[in-house]
């Protein structure tokens, strides 16, 4: 589908927070969304990343703090789904109306006609089921139907919260390819997720959050630059590859009839296994333990 529209804003917040009674959801919390970019929002679940994405969309009034879409609130803007985006909740949908009445409720707020919407049906794979009631709609075909309302404007930027679940594998990569298209196109991409692997081979930029605060934001590569090794190494002799692991002061953990060692280049532990003449049956580079990155900068949780 052609992009008919300009780069795309940069989304900013700037010392963000809101508090729900006694709970600070989001404390203090500040990045920029680049466009050209897919970014993934990242943290466990119940680490404020919906009630940040409400809060820049002006769904949540912030406690304090600002979100801004270029370079005003959302609301500012004189057609806001021309200019972002969004879904949100994919749980969000009257079971009562078809897809295809679903898209025609917000093709208005968007300034679009029917035609509209039947070109987006196609588009995410629902054209079959644009006259089917929601409520028969699997979780992934309610994400494509989220997925197309965000894109009834043709927006310079497009916010998704959680995109990737319900969807199957052949479902992930094609939105795998449609989200590093849109950046392609020049227009700013804002995925969230609480698990990095699902989103690593997506998105270009990484912002981490954990209880409602900013712990990291950089590209996926300065990510990755921060991420120790991981070699998978097997051998018969399995107290013997445990005396050299302990001797060299490797750490390791259990996996299946080997071991994985965090922080061990495949060629050092080859090499040290082969000066203690021991035989190996599987010696193998994993690269990076970037899900160990995550985690460690998140307190474990997921």
């Amino acid at each position: 589908m052609a992009y008919r529209g300009n780069a795309g804003p940069t989304l900013s917040v700037a010392g963000l927070s809101k508090t729900f009674g006694t709970i600070r959801a989001v404390d203090e919390l500040s990045f920029d969304v680049r466009p050209g970019a897919v970014t993934g929002f990242l943290g466990p679940n119940g680490a404020g990343k919906t009630t940040t994405l409400r809060m820049l969309l002006g769904l949540t009034r912030p406690t304090g703090g600002r979100a801004l879409v270029g370079d005003r609130p959302y609301a500012e803007h004189p057609t806001p789904a021309r200019v972002v985006g969004a879904a949100i909740e994919s749980s969000g949908f009257h079971p009562g109306r078809t897809g295809l009445g679903h898209l025609g409720v917000y093709a208005a707020q968007a300034g679009v006609d029917r035609t509209r919407c039947h070109e987006l049906l196609e588009f995410v794979g629902l054209a079959a089921a644009g006259n089917r009631r929601v409520g028969g709609y699997s979780l992934g075909m309610r994400q494509r139907l989220a997925l197309a309302t965000a894109l009834l404007g043709d927006p310079p930027a497009i916010v998704l919260d959680e995109p990737a679940n319900g969807l199957d594998p052949e479902g992930i990569v094609w939105l795998r390819q449609l989200l590093r298209a849109f950046a392609a196109q020049g227009r700013t991409v804002l995925i969230s997720s609480h698990v990095l692997s699902e989103v690593q081979h997506t998105v270009d930029d990484v912002v981490i959050i954990a209880e409602g605060r900013l712990v990291h934001a950089s590209s996926l590569a300065e990510l990755a630059s921060t991420a120790a090794p991981e070699t998978y190494i097997e051998s018969p002799a399995e107290q013997a590859l445990a005396d050299l692991c302990r001797e060299r002061g490797w750490a390791t953990r259990p996996d299946g009839a080997g071991l994985v060692l965090t922080g061990v280049p495949a060629a050092e532990a080859g090499a040290a296994a082969y000066a203690a003449r021991l035989e190996l049956h599987q010696l193998v580079s994993r690269g990076t333990g970037l899900e160990d990155v995550f985690l460690r900068l998140t307190g474990g949780a997921s």
